[in-house]
């Protein structure tokens, strides 16, 4: 060999990796590279199988939305299939559209329900992968007696739902500082709230916004209690009428007007006096700094009939009323706006009489002379048999009847005119028929008035 020939020294330093180039042996022949050898370690569908994630039931796994349809979602996990979301898995809310939660191309965390179903599906939910991580946050907040924040989402019996990463439910008793009796206009509002109850086990927690107003509020409270006086008048809005009265916002808190201080006739239900959103001036009656409850009285406010009728009426007057109810020991007869008087049995007629209606009718108007009248008790007791005797005529007929009928002291001297034209148009300007009859004596009342 010519002394142009290349020889090749061995490189004491070379690795075992294959050569870039090929090698030469000893006697200098030359041997070309390896092309192809075996790198995989084994088969080829080993190989594809060692570029796929591995998954397993209840793994928390990331992925790319691929396809959105009305009934599923694909997500590309790098699995050998594409994992399908169920359009009930998507979210929290209920019927939803998946093109509202998901987009094409969105990043998005994913729980694995089963990596085979029946038709061979990989299966998976945002939902559950939602809730595992909301738990978290959610122990979190409540060992920290936090608050957390959601929107409204529905309403169900007894309350809301509200998202707060997982279905937080929030009874109606806690949505306000007051039961509120229509909840639909609370959907989609955001709301803060203190976690009460949790339990993973029963997927169960229970919020209350009572609880997060009560604190925010407290001081603001303390205040306004300290500066609210017994016996002050404060203007006010309705802001919820209940069976037992009506609730007043007072522009700082609620206070309640028991249907006993609505009015100062009788109430069958709250909602035929004040409705929701109406203007109110009330008197303050009780301040009750330990419970935070106000207590109210709108009838304080306004014109006690009973006192206004003692100051212009005195016993032994004639009085125009309406016979409104009967009892086996007489009858109610209505003389004024609220005001009803009884007439016993003994002063219906100069002669013995077994019952009432052997004398009166109910809607019957007559005139009537009052025999006593306490005020404090609220008691008028009157008699058809003294009137029919004559008497003074209370003043303000005095002005709506012919001078015919008394004389210049105010003494009735006329014919009897419960069915004159006369007697009805008074009755018409004086009187409006009462929306219910007043209450009549209890047992012991009634009792002490037979006697």
């Amino acid at each position: 060999m010519s002394d142009d020939t290349l020889t090749y020294e061995p490189n004491p330093e070379a690795t075992d990796a294959p050569p870039t180039f090929g090698t030469f042996a000893e006697d200098g022949t030359y041997i070309p590279r390896e092309i192809a050898f075996d790198d995989l370690g084994g088969g080829f569908g080993d190989a594809i199988d060692g570029t796929l994630v591995s998954v397993e039931d209840g793994q928390l796994v990331e992925g790319t939305v691929v396809k959105v349809d009305r009934d599923e979602v694909l997500l590309d996990i790098g699995y050998k299939s594409e994992g399908v979301i169920p359009s009930r898995e998507l979210s929290i809310r209920n019927d939803v559209d998946p093109h509202e939660i998901v987009a094409l191309g969105d990043k998005i965390e994913a729980l694995v329900l089963t990596k085979e179903d029946k038709e061979g599906r990989l299966v998976l939910s945002k939902k559950r992968a939602q809730y595992e991580r909301a738990w978290g946050d959610i122990e979190r907040v409540k060992e920290e007696d936090g608050v957390v924040t959601g929107p409204v989402i529905e309403v169900v019996k007894g309350g809301l739902i509200v998202d707060i990463g997982l279905r937080g439910f929030l009874p109606a008793s806690l949505v306000e500082l007051r039961r509120v009796r229509d909840l639909q206009p609370y959907i989609g509002k955001m709301v803060e709230a203190k976690i009460i109850e949790l339990d993973k086990n029963r997927n169960n927690v229970v919020l209350s916004r009572r609880g997060w107003l009560e604190e925010t509020q407290k001081e603001q409270r303390e205040d306004f209690l300290a500066n609210l006086k017994p016996g002050e008048v404060r203007d006010g809005v309705v802001s919820s009428v209940v069976n037992f009265g009506a609730f007043v916002d007072l522009g700082g808190m609620d206070g309640l007007i028991h249907v006993s201080e609505l009015s100062w006739k009788h109430v069958d239900h709250p909602g035929s006096v004040v409705a929701v959103g109406d203007e109110v001036s009330v008197q303050v009656l009780e301040v009750d700094l330990e419970r935070e409850r106000i207590s109210l009285s709108l009838k304080a406010t306004q014109q006690d009939p009973w006192q206004e009728f003692a100051t212009s009426h005195q016993v032994g007057e004639l009085v125009y009323g309406r016979v409104t109810k009967l009892v086996p020991f007489g009858s109610f007869v209505q003389v004024g706006e609220g005001i009803e008087g009884l007439v016993h049995i003994s002063e219906m007629s100069a002669h013995h009489v077994e019952l009432p209606e052997q004398v009166v009718t109910p809607g019957e108007e007559l005139w009537v002379k009052i025999i006593d009248l306490d005020l404090q008790r609220r008691r008028i007791s009157l008699s058809i048999k003294q009137a029919a005797e004559g008497g003074v005529v209370a003043a303000e007929y005095q002005d709506h009847f012919g001078e015919q009928m008394y004389d210049s002291e105010g003494n009735y001297v006329g014919p009897a005119i419960e069915h004159s034209e006369e007697a009805e148009a008074a009755w018409a300007e004086y009187f409006v028929d009462a929306a219910a009859p007043a209450e009549v004596a209890s047992v012991v009342e009634v009792e002490e008035v037979s006697e």
